[in-house]
């Protein structure tokens, strides 16, 4: 309808839920006019006239149930309306019929065959026919100031009335009067023939194996000029298009980064390829030096944060594109990404040839920023017209989460089994305090059934697994568990407990996880802990041991992993325990930070 506005009559009855209205507030053309009248409140129940004046389409069209009617929601659609009081302004022509912006008339002549109606198709709804007998059961609506024909007394009759006709058949009762009347009523009905052009395009999800959430870090830099930087942006693009972008594949942001960094739009802004590439088109160049290791710490600070989309699950990766070199150190800064979980990929373009070599402030600066040094995550391009040619490759290893390591982090990629002591010379009230310290470490670390998980062995004499790492998928869950533990009571057989938590615990753990465990003990053992102790070392278990009273300390050394000093620790008193958290954390993140990257 090209119209921009005009007024309707509604019948009433037309809170129908056969009628679907699609929106609040703003209505998807594809709803019924008067439906909407009834949901935003312009109408009662009983009918009158309304106001109708087309905007422009929407996305994201918002479902709510209001006066009667529940609104659907919809994704996308390409026309919208708002309805109001029928109150015509003054000077204001109001049309008598409707004009349409199709090229072929929406009048068909008088006595020439029409084809059955159908309604386009909408994710979650089944496209029917609608007919001149459904047609015919919405009362009367009229523009202002016109008389629409009324049915035949024949045509309403049982006997003579014209049946419902599959899509295609033709349907010889429906005349020019009334294919308007239909249209005015349902603007966002369109005939059969014209759904190929007018139909609305299906809106992606994305690409379910390819969930990560990306940030694209460009170079606005002075020195890339407009032509390179519309070769860039040309280049997000058609990664945008490739990638399938949508809240169930993967999302993508950019940030601009020159003297210093700015975020164009984040994960949350664009959840389809095709917005994405209307925005990304929008991207003016800011000038100024390359400062991309300032960017990746921005990124690293301020980008993967919930507020700004981030879903958690899913892998953080960040590609840099420079062009040349960065005019600042990358180093600290990417190292800093690495330990949050942020995949580093660097995209160098035109790198510094003999003689502007000594320009560049860090030399073999991609190995010191990217996640691994193996190649994986490194492209370098001779030219920017080349830069075309890394889209396939790129968009193949981002979307391949099983090699993207730094996904991994110090918090989210181990077993971790408590080993807790539970003899006569603990007592109860010391015991609860074991307990919080067991909790207090729990916290730190991201839990769940793909993340950290945490299983419990209580030991005296003999040996009780409390819960093993299969139990609980959720911190929540985990913390409740130790709250739980009842206090035992026995002696100390500290290498039995060792075995034990071996054969129970960490026999059960996943391949790749790194296997922590951290025994609690205040005393000297009963029985040999020493061939234990060795037997944890040579299975890869990585063992803190932690004593408290009367622990004797060349065990402690003999359990721990080495260099005992990093992985052994003494309390004089169980109250003192909790000073030792930040130091385990610390010392566990720094082991595995210190792991080669090839």
């Amino acid at each position: 309808i090209i119209n921009p506005e005009f007024i309707v009559k509604c019948p009433a009855g037309c809170q129908d839920p056969k009628y679907h209205v699609y929106g609040t507030d703003v209505y998807a053309s594809y709803s019924s006019v008067c439906g909407a009248a009834v949901h935003s409140g312009v109408l009662d129940n009983s009918g009158g006239k309304i106001l109708v004046r087309k905007v422009a389409g929407q996305s994201g069209y918002k479902g709510s149930y209001s006066n009667g009617v529940q609104s659907l929601s919809l994704p996308r659609w390409r026309e919208s309306f708002i309805v109001s009081e029928s109150k015509p302004q003054k000077g204001v022509t109001y049309p008598s019929a409707l004009t349409y912006s199709s090229s072929k008339s929406p009048a068909g002549k008088a006595g020439e065959t029409t084809k059955a109606y159908e309604r386009p198709s909408v994710p979650g709804t089944t496209s029917q026919p609608v007919t001149l007998t459904q047609v015919l059961a919405v009362t009367t609506a009229e523009a202002s100031h016109t008389t629409l024909p009324k049915p035949s007394p024949s045509a309403a009759s049982t006997t003579s009335s014209p049946r419902p006709q599959p899509v295609g058949h033709r349907s010889r009762e429906m005349d020019d009067s009334w294919k308007k009347l239909f249209l005015l009523l349902f603007p966002g009905f369109v005939p059969k023939e014209e759904l190929s052009t007018q139909s609305l395009e299906p809106v992606s999800l994305g690409d379910p194996n390819c969930k990560v959430d990306l940030s694209f870090l460009i170079d606005g830099s002075s020195s890339i000029g407009k032509r390179r930087f519309r070769i860039q942006k040309q280049f997000l693009a058609d990664i945008a298009q490739a990638l399938d972008i949508g809240p169930a594949g993967p999302l993508m942001g950019v940030v601009q980064y020159g003297d210093n960094p700015a975020t164009h739009f984040n994960l949350r802004t664009h959840t389809n390829s095709r917005d994405l590439k209307t925005a990304i088109e929008k991207i003016t160049q800011r000038g100024g030096l390359a400062n991309a290791g300032r960017a990746i710490s921005f990124v690293t600070k301020n980008f993967f944060s919930k507020a700004n989309g981030n879903r958690g699950g899913s892998p953080n990766v960040a590609v840099v594109l420079v062009d040349g070199w960065p005019t600042d150190k990358v180093e600290e800064a990417s190292r800093l990404a690495r330990e949050s979980g942020i995949n580093i990929f660097f995209i160098t373009i035109e790198g510094a040839v003999e003689n502007e070599k000594q320009y560049v402030l860090e030399p073999n600066f991609v190995n010191k920023a990217v996640c691994r040094t193996n190649g994986f995550y490194s492209f370098h391009v001779q030219s920017w017209f080349g830069l075309h040619k890394t889209l396939q490759p790129l968009v193949k290893r981002v979307c391949d989460t099983e090699r993207l390591a730094c996904s991994k982090t110090c918090l989210n990629s181990a077993d971790i089994g408590f080993v807790i002591d539970g003899s006569s010379s603990v007592g109860t009230g010391n015991f609860r305090t074991v307990l919080q310290f067991v909790a207090n470490l729990s916290k730190e670390f991201e839990i769940s059934d793909t993340d950290t998980r945490v299983g419990a062995v209580q030991y005296t004499y003999e040996q009780r697994l409390e819960f093993g790492f299969d139990k609980y998928s959720s911190k929540a869950d985990v913390l409740n568990a130790i709250k739980r533990v009842g206090y035992w009571s026995g002696g100390t057989s500290t290498g039995a407990a060792i075995n034990y938590a071996l054969e129970q615990l960490f026999q059960k753990s996943k391949p790749n996880k790194r296997k922590l465990m951290i025994l609690i003990t205040d005393g000297r053992s009963y029985d040999d802990i020493r061939i234990p102790a060795l037997a944890a070392h040579l299975k890869g278990v990585i063992t803190y041991a932690v004593g408290v009273a009367w622990a004797a300390q060349e065990e402690l050394e003999v359990i721990a992993t080495h260099p005992a000093r990093d992985h052994s620790f003494f309390a004089d008193d169980f109250d003192n325990l909790y000073q030792y958290v930040p130091r385990i954390i610390r010392n566990i993140c720094t082991e595995f930070n210190s792991q080669p990257r090839n």
